[in-house]
């Protein structure tokens, strides 16, 4: 008779999650480098959720900006790119191979694919004119060391043709080849997104030729992938890997084989942690509070989030994509939501009233008071708002 899974339930889990993730005091870290390497990643689809992801981790905040656009922009220690899910990252410089390989190359293919079947639907030129204009692009790219699409396009005129997309139905309309080819060389690990124009709040970056990275066979960087994760974020169900990868449930399955993953109990059912990890149950941390971005990469972890979100919160704190908004966090639960208003004030919400007294008032202000001070006077709306964030803002 086979050895019983060990049960872990969700207060275990939470206390996990508070020392992994940074998000107890205690255990807040001193670089960026080492938040994105904690949580493997970043979500980067809206810049402001890298910094203010960052600076709700670190043990001082008032070097999230500075401290990061190093990481980002001077170093390049911290790199930001497509990956799970075909969704933007940023993730620590050494990772880059593992992503790349475990999650890329297949989305990559198809998004080639789907660039030329459309540019030659509309009758535009053909894949080996699509071939030369990239490698003429790279080339500038290199001379310039970094530029915008419209900066690239002046050193590669063939990049401004336009072709029809969609042509009679409902969302049709006109692309560059300009964009279309920057996001395919982005998949496929060619470029990377460099400094913004603007500030740290801009999503108007510039391109930069990707750093390289050592090309790995793609089983054995699902595995190193998805090793890193667990050890980060686990336990969690099959659903739950699939869902954050974006594999299909077979590369799920072999990658879990491979590390030699531990089976546990949740409430949801089998979980896996990564082998040995099933009995580190850590000391629970001091009760803490947290505000954490629309999109952060805690609050999108996992699938099944009931475990740290009641699902009566769902409606206002989650846009119709999915996308979660501006949370307020107590003792690993989701409790409510927060927002800037246009006068920098930063104001907030509890939703679950269940357990949140005097204590937990007095963190989130507190809180409240210490994300306030290093963001200053810049403005942070979320890129997809929620019905809570758009109610608290106004």
């Amino acid at each position: 008779m086979g050895e019983a899974q060990r049960y872990i339930g969700g207060a275990e889990r939470r206390a996990r999650l508070a020392l992994r993730h940074r998000l107890a005091p205690e255990a807040r870290a001193a670089t960026p480098e080492e938040v994105a390497g904690s949580l493997v990643a970043l979500h980067g689809s809206d810049p402001v959720t890298v910094y203010l992801a960052v600076g709700a981790r670190l043990a001082d905040a008032q070097v999230t900006v500075p401290q990061t656009d190093r990481a980002l922009y001077t170093d390049r220690s911290l790199v930001r790119m497509h990956g799970m899910r075909h969704t933007v990252f940023v993730f620590p410089a050494e990772s880059t191979a593992v992503v790349h390989a475990s999650t890329g190359l297949a989305v990559a293919a198809r998004e080639r694919a789907k660039l030329v079947k459309d540019m030659a639907t509309a009758g535009a030129p053909d894949a080996v004119w699509l071939k030369e204009v990239e490698e003429s692009a790279l080339a500038a790219l290199a001379r310039l060391g970094q530029a915008t699409a419209a900066e690239l396009a002046r050193e590669e005129p063939r990049l401004r043709e336009q072709f029809a997309y969609a042509a009679g139905k409902p969302y049709e309309g006109v692309h560059t080849v300009v964009s279309r080819l920057l996001r395919v060389l982005g998949v496929e690990g060619k470029v990377v997104r460099g400094r913004p124009l603007g500030s740290w709040t801009s999503s108007q970056f510039r391109w930069a030729l990707a750093p390289e990275h050592r090309e790995l066979p793609p089983e054995q960087a699902q595995s190193e992938l998805l090793r890193r994760w667990l050890a980060a974020c686990g336990p969690a169900t099959e659903a739950d890997l699939k869902w954050w990868t974006g594999w299909r449930v077979t590369d799920v399955r072999r990658a879990l084989k491979a590390i030699g993953a531990q089976a546990v109990t949740l409430d949801e059912g089998t979980g896996h942690v990564v082998d040995g990890d099933a009995d580190n149950a850590p000391a629970p941390a001091a009760p803490w509070a947290a505000l954490l971005p629309a999109l952060d990469p805690t609050a999108m972890g996992w699938q099944g989030r009931d475990w740290y979100l009641a699902p009566g919160l769902r409606s206002a704190l989650f846009d119709y994509s999915g996308n979660v908004g501006p949370t307020v966090w107590w003792d690993g639960r989701v409790v409510g939501g927060w927002a800037q208003r246009a006068d920098g004030e930063i104001v907030w919400r509890i939703l679950d009233q269940e357990g949140v007294g005097r204590e937990a008032s007095a963190a989130i202000e507190a809180e409240a008071e210490r994300l306030a001070q290093w963001v200053g006077p810049t403005r942070v709306t979320p890129r997809f708002r929620t019905p809570l964030e758009k109610e608290l803002a106004s």
